[in-house]
């Protein structure tokens, strides 16, 4: 059920608070000041407005040159955003799956089948029984629809996807892709603030310069194996911003959502190795930009990340070693 705006902006303002006195932070405005040796980002500001929650960033490029950037994300904008990634926890989904065969269980008429759902460790224990063969095999096939359906559901309901590592390993993680579809209209703001800021004359790579810089200097929080974490530790874009803490999935989406709001039709790729994350975007390289092919085309590489500050179309020593190795994935941004 949607939220009415009124009642939405109290959760999204709460959401706020809940982060503030988290981080050992007593008023709504938020102040960071850090020195330089430690970061790039000189100042952090955020507050509450009446139309929505107002972000002001100070930073130091690669380049040693200052930048400064306001701008505001309407309430209307975000109220139906998940402002949290859940971690993925098998029982949990589990129970989900098992209250569904059960209701589905419960409907088959028992002079088709008798059915029994049994709840395992790692696994759900499905048994039918009858005198008809015909008719076991068509419960056992509805029930099979009823557990993958449901599963489905479920990592819809929080934003999971699965997802096969480098090492063949089946596993899930937040759905990225999704994030990035769902964030591209509520960032357009921002994006613009960004390009207000580029020279009329200059080309995209001013833009991506900018926002690299700037997302680079947001305080790094470390991703730990998407294997293992379940979700833990991913931030989803507009969380990153209240938060002003990313890791390097965090920031990847953050950046993928700005880029389409400015580029609707470039083709973008997430490019995930082990414990790191950055993008390709399908732009014309330059000499010494590091590319990859993916599908036919030619992809410029760029590390959001940080605390690193690494150029458009540049990539660390780590990712160029996992790279040439052959040690990463990619999935395409629609």
């Amino acid at each position: 059920m949607k939220l009415h705006t009124n009642s939405k902006k109290k959760n999204i303002w709460r959401f706020i608070s809940e982060v503030t006195r988290y981080l050992g932070l007593a008023t709504i405005l938020v102040v960071f000041h850090v020195q330089h040796a430690l970061s790039e980002q000189l100042e952090f500001k955020r507050k509450k407005t009446d139309t929505g929650i107002q972000f002001y960033y100070e930073w130091i490029d690669g380049a040693k040159q200052q930048h400064n950037l306001r701008f505001e994300i309407p309430f209307e904008s975000i109220e139906d955003l998940p402002l949290r990634q859940t971690n993925y926890k098998p029982k949990i989904a589990q129970r989900h799956v098992t209250v569904a065969l059960t209701k589905a269980a419960k409907a088959i008429d028992p002079k088709d089948a008798k059915v029994t759902i049994k709840p395992m460790r790692e696994a759900i224990n499905i048994k039918v029984s009858g005198t008809d063969e015909e008719k076991i095999e068509d419960v056992q096939a509805h029930l099979r629809d009823v557990q993958q359906n449901a599963y489905d559901s479920y990592l819809h309901e929080h934003y999971f996807t699965r997802f096969t590592t480098i090492f063949n390993q089946s596993a899930i993680k937040p759905d990225h892709l999704r994030y990035i579809s769902e964030s591209v209209k509520p960032l357009v703001s921002v994006s613009q603030a960004f390009y207000e800021k580029v020279a009329s004359e200059s080309d995209s790579r001013a833009y991506f310069s900018l926002i690299l810089s700037w997302l680079q200097s947001i305080p790094y929080d470390t991703l730990e194996d998407r294997v293992v974490s379940n979700g833990s530790g991913y931030a989803p874009p507009i969380s990153v911003l209240m938060q002003n803490l990313g890791d390097c999935d965090s920031k990847a989406v953050l950046a993928s959502s700005m880029v389409r709001a400015f580029l609707p039709t470039t083709k973008m790729i997430v490019l995930y190795l082990p414990n790191h994350a950055l993008l390709g975007i399908a732009l014309t390289p330059m000499a010494d930009d590091r590319t990859i092919e993916h599908d036919g085309d030619v992809y410029v590489l760029y590390d959001p990340t940080g605390p690193a500050l690494i150029p458009f179309g540049q990539v660390s020593e780590d990712t160029e070693r996992n790279i040439v190795t052959g040690r990463y994935q990619v999935e395409v941004v629609e």
